[in-house]
């Protein structure tokens, strides 16, 4: 049986000024779901021998890439506007196409969540990537931590937002079932992963904690923190996967590790030296974006297809070209 999430705690002042100073900077369809909000697993002891993925094949080729808008909403003040990226036919990691035709397939499902002051759109040269591998990427516009907000950035906000990803992902989800739309019988809610930047990073860590959501097989968390979640890891045991770069100004690295230290499944921390708080993200370093794409890929593919040949290249991915290094314990 599945209980609602804890709701996460605020700790007065404190908690303020470590948000604002810790998250500041982060980032450089229509019709209201009928889906009631999701709810989270029982809070048990993580075991890592139930985190091993059965065995099985991710898809050799690239897909060409979908686009499409959605427009959800939690309520009367938080509108969840979502953009999501899904395999179509045509050339392989092209340009996205509108309400393009889905690829044959039922298609694993990852939610991606922004920083503060960013949008899904900032992070297009990493996520059509992992399209074009066989994932569908949603990513919600938060109310209240986006760019361009109504009334300003409000960043204790960030804690509301893993009920916010959830409610995203059931609502995605129930389409799948539902008669004549686009996904009916592409989304597979049984191969579902979490990812965010920075404040989407804190997001994502909160999934797996104060808000875990059961049906999370896995996480990537990139330059992000637990700051407001808190480091109480739930639930079955799901891989973790951190990137963070050494030389981060704005979530420093010493606070990602410390993240990263605390869960106790199957994970690995891919570590950039020269790494800030997102060039690599947002595609404006082409060789470490194609580092962090292709050992994200494939954790992906391994975590989610089950696909073991993933997990053996996934070292080789990480120190390609010399940019990075891997701590891995998956």
């Amino acid at each position: 049986m599945r209980r609602r999430p804890a709701r996460p705690v605020l700790t007065g002042a404190l908690l303020t000024a470590t948000l604002v100073v810790g998250l500041a900077g982060c980032s450089g369809g229509p019709g209201r779901p009928t889906t009631t909000r999701p709810t989270g697993a029982a809070a048990t002891s993580p075991s890592p021998a139930d985190a091993g993925p059965t065995s099985g094949v991710a898809p050799s080729r690239r897909f060409g890439v979908g686009v499409r808008e959605l427009a959800f909403n939690r309520g009367g003040n938080r509108p969840l506007p979502v953009t999501v990226w899904y395999p179509a036919p045509g050339s392989a990691g092209g340009t996205p196409t509108s309400e393009a035709p889905v690829a044959a397939g039922r298609f694993p499902v990852v939610l991606f969540s922004h920083g503060l002051t960013g949008r899904p759109e900032d992070y297009r040269a990493l996520l059509v990537r992992w399209v074009a591998a066989g994932f569908v990427v949603a990513a919600p516009t938060y109310p209240h931590t986006s760019r361009g907000t109504r009334g300003g950035v409000q960043v204790l906000d960030v804690v509301n937002q893993p009920a916010d990803a959830s409610y995203v992902l059931t609502a995605l989800l129930a389409l799948a079932d539902r008669s004549g739309d686009l996904f009916r019988g592409h989304l597979d809610p049984d191969r579902v992963a979490a990812a965010g930047h920075s404040a989407g990073g804190v997001t994502t860590i909160g999934l797996f904690t104060a808000g875990r959501d059961a049906r999370l097989d896995a996480g990537i968390v990139l330059a992000g923190t637990a700051l407001g979640v808190g480091t109480a890891f739930a639930g079955t045991a799901a891989p973790q996967l951190f990137v963070h770069g050494a030389l981060d100004q704005v979530v420093s690295y010493r606070a990602g590790k410390a993240a990263y230290d605390r869960v106790p499944w199957p994970k690995a921390m891919l570590t950039l030296p020269d790494g800030d708080h997102g060039q690599a993200l947002l595609g404006r370093d082409q060789r470490a974006l194609a580092v962090v794409a292709g050992t994200t890929v494939e954790f992906l593919r391994w975590t989610l297809y089950g696909d073991p040949r993933a997990k053996r290249r996934l070292p080789e991915q990480a120190v390609r070209g010399g940019l990075a290094t891997l701590d891995d314990h998956l």
